[in-house]
């Protein structure tokens, strides 16, 4: 998962996976879901951020854990 920010846009844009959307659905004023050929989630696009969340500070509660491949 990666998040993009635009200061210039103010946009914020949520990638939750590579994949390239084909569709979308706008859930509420200015927050846009993002899908993929098969209706998969790929991302959340949140335009005027700023104004709808503290994007100043960003953390991360339980991150996964990650596996190492013993090579």
């Amino acid at each position: 998962m990666r998040l993009a920010y635009d200061p210039t846009t103010d946009s914020l844009y949520i990638h939750l996976t590579d994949s390239p959307a084909t569709d979308s659905d706008e859930v509420s004023e200015g927050v846009v879901l993002d899908y993929d050929a098969n209706g998969a989630l790929v991302g959340i696009d949140v335009q005027h951020a700023s104004t709808k969340a503290d994007i100043r500070r960003l953390s991360v509660s339980h991150p996964p854990l990650q596996t190492l491949d013993a090579a």
